[in-house]
């Protein structure tokens, strides 16, 4: 059975890294070759199925996550993220900074992917903690719950924005509807989770060379205005391109040139140059200085890239042995509410793959035959797909290796922390989306 295959690979990999203490490279490689082995999958065609997952993952977050880093550590080393940082703290206090990390997270996710925003903030973070001194997850996971809300419940994001498509739905409306319910849920257990005792016994250090060890002086830090301007623009431009391409038609020159520019590994690029050159000067007396800090980055984020793409390759292999269409074949012709069997085989396919891409295009699939005569309005089909793939984050996706390895968690750790909050905001999600089908219907009588 493929569902049993998934379970006992998870299992073989908790055993691989937590009593054998391999690390997650090898780790992941060896039980991707071991499952497609057993999916029936030639062993002639098995290292290309796992070149072309880890090429597909990497491929997609190499550029980003690379230069997003060097981007923080620029901002680190010239005092930059500490600016902004205690702008925070000055404008919310110490009591509150978990509720500034929300509304940033927020605000700057509700357009950009989850990894984008999570690598642009994630230098503020770190720089909280050390200034504060308070534990890394206090100030990280109300950042990366926030991010995860907004990256799988709202357009214009991949997933809700190919499954709106399927289900011709309206984006604007989905957006609208979305945030009624994605606000209240991710503040909610963004402020509760880091509380849970489970929680508040981990004290995770923040990895080594991604963010400086130098406490600056008022004046040695950049101005605010410079700071926060470095900061969010990338933010403006990708947010920029995402907003064009929701309320624009047609193609043109102009539009190319914006998607361009909005493109995240574009707009990385452009802002470490704008880094470079604002910020520079006081890093050091040439640009070679600026180069150590790029390059002190990169070396930080070379096993958290290889992790996450041995995470590609172990996804790519779950998904080529058929997994995906196994589960579509036994869901079909189940007699449930069409929006509750959405979410229920988004969440069996995110449990199975780790795909939240692969999840909501076959969900969506599956159900789209029933939305036609259930009187259920697409919008709400579109967000209960959504909200079913964020669940049970666990090690066959890549976003839980990003996770873990910033913030320097065992597996374990973090499968008690990021698996659990995925699963409580997908079930949330469900509920916010069975209440709103309720009031829109009440609404249209």
């Amino acid at each position: 059975m493929p569902l049993l295959v998934v379970a006992i690979s998870v299992l073989v990999l908790l055993f691989l890294m937590t009593r054998l203490k391999l690390n997650g490279f090898a780790a992941l490689l060896i039980v991707a070759v071991g499952v497609a082995l057993v999916q029936g999958i030639p062993v002639a065609g098995i290292p290309d199925v796992l070149s072309e997952g880890i090429g597909g993952q990497i491929g997609d977050t190499m550029l980003t996550i690379g230069l997003g880093a060097m981007v923080g550590r620029v901002m680190g080393d010239s005092g930059a993220a500490q600016r902004i940082a205690d702008r925070l703290l000055n404008a919310f206090g110490p009591r509150w900074v978990q509720l500034a990390m929300v509304i940033t997270s927020m605000l700057i996710g509700v357009t950009m992917f989850y990894e984008v925003a999570f690598i642009i903030i994630v230098p503020i973070a770190f720089t909280l903690v050390r200034v504060t001194r308070v534990n890394l997850l206090w100030v990280g996971l109300p950042m990366s719950i926030a991010l995860s809300t907004m990256h799988s419940f709202l357009p214009p994001h991949p997933g809700p924005t190919a499954v709106a498509a399927t289900f011709h739905a309206s984006v604007g409306h989905t957006l609208l509807y979305g945030l009624f319910i994605a606000i209240p849920a991710g503040t909610l257990i963004a402020l509760v989770w880091p509380r849970l005792p489970f929680v508040r016994a981990m004290n995770p250090s923040v990895p080594k060379g991604l963010v400086t060890e130098r406490e600056f002086t008022d004046e040695e830090m950049p101005g605010m205005g410079w700071s926060l301007f470095v900061a969010l623009f990338p933010v403006v431009l990708i947010a920029g391109a995402a907003v064009t391409d929701m309320v624009t038609a047609g193609d043109n020159a102009l539009l190319h040139a914006v998607a361009f520019i909005g493109s995240a590994p574009i707009a990385l690029l452009l802002t470490l140059a704008l880094a470079a050159w604002a910020f520079g000067p006081r890093i050091g007396r040439s640009m070679a200085d600026v180069n150590a800090s790029c390059v002190s980055a990169a070396q930080a984020m070379a096993m958290i890239l290889l992790v996450i793409g041995a995470g590609g390759a172990f996804k790519n292999v779950l998904v080529e042995g058929g997994i995906s269409d196994y589960i579509k074949d036994v869901t079909e012709g189940w007699p449930v509410s069409p929006i509750i069997l959405a979410w229920l085989i988004a969440v069996i396919l995110r449990v199975a793959l780790g795909s939240a891409t692969v999840a909501v295009v076959t969900a969506s699939g599956v159900v789209l035959p029933l939305l036609a005569g259930s009187g259920t309005h697409p919008e709400m089909m579109v967000l209960a797909v959504s909200c079913g793939s964020i669940a049970f984050s666990h090690v066959n996706d890549p976003g839980f290796w990003l996770f873990k390895e910033y913030f320097n968690l065992s597996v374990l750790e973090a499968i008690k922390v990021r698996t659990t909050y995925t699963t409580v905001l997908a079930l949330l999600g469900l509920g916010g989306v069975l209440a709103g089908e309720w009031v829109l219907d009440v609404l249209s009588l």
